[in-house]
């Protein structure tokens, strides 16, 4: 039994590193630029946790230099979206009826791996495959894209701390459930912290989402998910699928 009522201090926006010549963020920034660049990635489809690839397959290129490819990625069917369809209502009732300071748990998970272990990874990612610049991409991912995680956990105890007034000799409850339905995650690929707030965000509160990243977002949007099962976000609760616009809609 849970008896404990839990409330999450105020988060403070996570700080934006400047990059100057000779600081150990540049280096490190400089480093993890260098290993991505002479990397070719193989991006799968991730349904209900598992990896899928499906033989159609397109190509991810630097935006500035059309040249250079990132990643081969595999694109989503019909067959494909009615998996991440039947793998998202499969996690919803356990999801949903986790406790929420377990699901802010996790999502303060994915928060610290991208501020420590993978902030650089990610930023440039953000840079080669978006071709933002350094401050660009630092204030967007993982700057931004921290703060909707550790913010959202914070706004989420609000909504379900709110109750309404009870009269004497009478107990007045408001409970709050998940849609019945999923989520249908559609991300842009101009901001790397709304591709994950259109996720986590309706995750946090019990939802299920099936997720169509940008086609010129899939880079650093692939990596996102993979550090989202890395911090232990269940299997289906998020389902990540690349593929043509026209046909996953």
């Amino acid at each position: 039994m849970d008896n404990a009522i839990f409330r999450f201090p105020k988060p403070i926006n996570e700080p934006v590193k400047a990059y100057a010549p000779g600081s150990s963020e540049k280096a490190s920034l400089k480093k993890a630029l260098a290993q991505l660049s002479s990397e070719e990635w193989d991006i799968p489809l991730v349904i209900g946790g598992k990896e899928i690839r499906t033989g159609n397959t397109g190509k991810v290129v630097m935006p500035h230099d059309h040249h250079h490819v990132l990643a081969t990625y595999h694109k989503a069917g019909e067959k494909e979206v009615q998996m991440a369809i039947d793998a998202a209502m499969k996690a919803h009732k356990e999801w949903s009826e986790l406790p929420w300071v377990e699901r802010a748990s996790i999502m303060l998970r994915v928060a610290e791996l991208l501020a420590t272990k993978y902030r650089y990874i990610l930023n440039a990612s953000v840079m080669l495959g978006q071709s933002k610049n350094p401050f660009q991409a630092e204030i967007d991912a993982p700057c931004e894209l921290i703060d909707f995680l550790r913010f959202s956990t914070f706004y989420a105890s609000q909504v379900y701390a709110d109750q309404p007034y009870s009269e004497t000799g009478i107990l007045n409850r408001m409970e709050y459930r998940a849609l019945e339905g999923f989520v249908f995650s559609l991300t842009p690929f101009n901001f790397t912290s709304i591709a994950s707030n259109l996720n986590m965000a309706p995750a946090m509160m019990g939802n299920v989402a099936v997720w169509k990243p940008s086609t010129t977002a899939i880079h650093s949007n692939y990596f996102l998910m993979k550090v989202f099962q890395e911090a232990g976000l269940p299997d289906g609760v998020v389902n990540f699928i690349p593929g043509q616009g026209s046909v996953i809609g």
